[in-house]
């Protein structure tokens, strides 16, 4: 799953909505819609977090958070490491190598640890 489809999903349950209806009122396959919100395909276009976000009526920060949560939704990424030190390279190789048996919470560590250099 994605923080994308993570929230989609939610918004989708607090208003009671199907994925069959959303799909319909977006014009997007039920198919679709179910693995953006598994995370089963990429990034969303532009076009289709704004019909998301004005299907839900939301505004503002609401939007914003959306918008951002797209942003880093992509569940296939390439890390490109080249001219970085070899401790980044490590990083991400270990990462890679090492994602799939770390808990939630180091996985929540890990995210607090990076935001907190912002």
């Amino acid at each position: 799953m994605t923080p994308f489809g993570e929230k989609v999903r939610e918004l989708r349950k607090e208003k009671g909505i199907s994925q069959k209806l959303m799909a319909k009122k977006l014009a997007i396959s039920p198919a679709y819609l179910s693995a953006l919100e598994h995370g089963h395909r990429g990034q969303p276009s532009w076009a289709l977090i704004q019909q998301i976000i004005s299907f839900f009526n939301i505004i503002w920060d609401e939007a914003e958070e959306l918008e951002n949560l797209a942003r880093i939704s992509h569940p296939r990424m390439v890390v490109d490491t080249s001219g970085l030190s070899a401790g980044a390279t490590e990083l991400v190789n270990l990462l890679n190598r090492d994602i799939r048996s770390l808990s939630e919470d180091q996985i929540k560590s890990m995210i607090d640890t990076i935001k907190k250099r912002d």
